[in-house]
């Protein structure tokens, strides 16, 4: 099992994972030809996809979503509050509704889908298998549960979200009410809260880490590896970023 990243943070979201002859692409927060423009860079053509899963309905995870699963005919899952919100948008396109307490089988991989808290209708975060490995990606949630921990305990990889320094926040140019919103219980995890997972976690079977949806305003992405970094006991250029822009080449979990 691998996985890649189109690109993360507040301008647009999509991460892929592939195993087998299966591969879902996880939100999609980009236009059709950017998008298109990414996978290539990827060595991958969007008719290779299988599906596309959804965390949640903020735009830089699903604004791309409905036009790129209209143009390739792709089916999307995501849970019924997220479709809730949607339905317009999504009226003739294939989407299987997700409970968040099953895991369902795509192909050849398993998915786990997990409640999170933060802003919106019925947000999840997913885990990952092909049977021997296991990927849990989290990301916009605004404080760790006991259900966060037990979902990913157990992971070979992990997607951590790093999306700011609290320090960066508080003395930052955000306006009162959008700090209060992003470093709030349903906002976004900041580096130390991040760390505060691992450290709360059994990591025997942590192979790579990716530190993920970084605020350019409110993190750095030092910042975000030496916190993870000092967790593990481990080098910071041994913590992944993956990046707005540029996005992260494929890690092969295994």
């Amino acid at each position: 099992m691998r996985f890649a990243f189109l690109g993360s943070g507040s301008e647009g979201n999509s991460l892929l994972v592939q195993a087998g002859n299966t591969t879902l692409m996880l939100d999609c927060g980009f236009s059709v030809n950017e998008t298109v423009a990414r996978l290539a860079r990827l060595g991958l053509q969007a008719e290779q996809l299988d599906g596309i899963l959804v965390t949640h309905e903020h735009s830089d995870h699903i604004g791309g979503v409905a036009r790129l699963a209209r143009k390739f005919k792709l089916p999307v899952w995501m849970t019924h509050g997220t479709l809730l919100t949607q339905q317009t948008s999504f009226a003739d396109i294939s989407v299987t509704e997700l409970n968040p307490h099953h895991c369902i089988a795509i192909g050849d991989i398993e998915v786990q889908p997990f409640l999170v808290p933060h802003d919106a209708r019925e947000p999840v975060q997913y885990v990952f298998s092909d049977g021997a490995c296991r990927l849990g990606v989290l990301t916009d949630t605004g404080h760790i549960t006991p259900h966060i921990t037990a979902s990913l305990a157990g992971c070979h990889a992990l997607v951590l979200e790093c999306n700011h320094d609290e320090e960066m926040l508080r003395s930052g140019r955000y306006p009162p009410v959008l700090k209060q919103r992003v470093g709030g219980r349903f906002g976004h995890l900041s580096n130390r809260q991040a760390a505060g997972l691992l450290a709360g976690m059994d990591t025997s079977l942590l192979k790579c880490i990716v530190a993920a949806h970084l605020s350019k305003q409110n993190n750095q992405p030092g910042l975000a590896a030496l916190a993870l970094s000092e967790v593990l006991s481990c080098r910071q250029d041994e913590i992944a970023i993956a990046s707005q822009a540029e996005g992260l080449d494929w890690i092969v979990i295994g």
